[in-house]
């Protein structure tokens, strides 16, 4: 029984770390907290004093946030690259994401703005704030990471094989560390170097992207993320857990507390990826005094919304 319970457990961490809902030690403060082990019981025992109520019972609604940076500790005054809204219900194992284009055009600081500066002005709580008044959810949780976390993880499962849609050749020596991504078209495995160079790209040296924008590249950002979860959970792939444990206290900063950490790890066993809903806020692109916008629609963003998250709706 504790065996059974233990792979459980083992199975949440890599669900909810790449999906980047996690079982973590490090909160918004810098706490650390303890996961024990009673030798004679198969439950758990958390040291936490760090909850927020949730909203719906057994189930927990946070952004993630992924940061254009190297060290997610280091990270202030960073623009998010990443972010998307990810429901988990723990009883049935559904989970709805939603993707937010990072150009956005939404209110930041009393302002029009795109949605990803909101976090290099007011970090974390301006972010979150965005999102709150933008689509009008009641949201308290965070998980925020850096792409340092992908190719690590990459690497240590020994690379992910995915169907790369386009060649992809661009090249910015001025970005930090220096971007230089050259992967070819077609069915291949990706090292966590070239994991990171797909997930970046957005065009080529020559201009050419997707046809769809910012959209196309969330959509294959969606794509690989539930590759890597099924080729993660491999059971060649289950030894390497400690490593993959470190990785994750290196690179994720988060303020959900353990209580529903606990939760995720008992459900593990009723997720299923072909059952995940995936949506992206719907919208054009728009050129604004010089800037490129992602330009909402009012009405359907509303809709997917509701119908998405209706339980955390403000003001009902």
């Amino acid at each position: 029984m504790k065996k059974k319970f233990f792979i459980s457990f083992i199975i949440s961490f890599l669900i909810f770390s790449l999906i980047f809902l996690e079982f973590g030690e490090d909160f918004l403060l810098g706490k650390k907290s303890t996961i024990a082990v009673d030798e004679n019981d198969d439950e758990l025992s958390f040291d936490n004093d760090n909850i927020i109520e949730q909203k719906v019972k057994n189930e927990i609604l946070f952004l993630l946030m992924g940061v254009d940076s190297k060290d997610v500790k280091k990270s202030k005054g960073r623009r998010t690259d990443t972010m998307m809204l990810v429901k988990v219900n723990f009883d049935t194992g559904e989970i709805n994401l939603l993707s937010i284009p990072r150009d956005t055009r939404v209110a930041v600081r009393g302002k029009q703005d795109k949605i990803t500066h909101a976090h290099a002005y007011g970090g974390v709580e301006l972010a979150m704030k965005s999102v709150r008044d933008f689509l009008n959810l009641d949201i308290d949780y965070y998980v925020k990471v850096d792409y340092q976390i992908v190719m690590d993880v990459v690497d240590e499962i020994g690379g992910v094989t995915i169907d790369v849609p386009r060649r992809m050749k661009y090249d910015d020596p001025k970005a930090d560390p220096p971007l230089h991504i050259d992967i070819a078209k077609g069915v291949q495995t990706l090292d966590g170097k070239n994991a990171h160079d797909f997930l970046r790209w957005r065009k080529n040296n020559d201009g050419t992207g997707y046809p769809d924008g910012d959209v196309g590249r969330i959509k294959a950002q969606q794509m690989f993320m539930k590759e890597l979860i099924k080729q993660t959970l491999k059971l060649k792939n289950i030894p390497k857990i400690p490593k993959l444990i470190n990785t994750y206290f290196d690179n994720v900063e988060t303020n959900i507390p353990k209580s529903a950490i606990l939760k995720a790890a008992m459900s593990a066993k009723k997720i299923d990826l072909e059952k995940m809903v995936t949506n992206t806020i719907p919208g054009e692109g728009k050129r604004i005094d010089g800037v490129d916008y992602w330009i909402y629609y009012v009405d359907e963003t509303e809709a997917i919304v509701h119908q998405m998250f209706s339980d955390y709706l403000l003001g009902q």
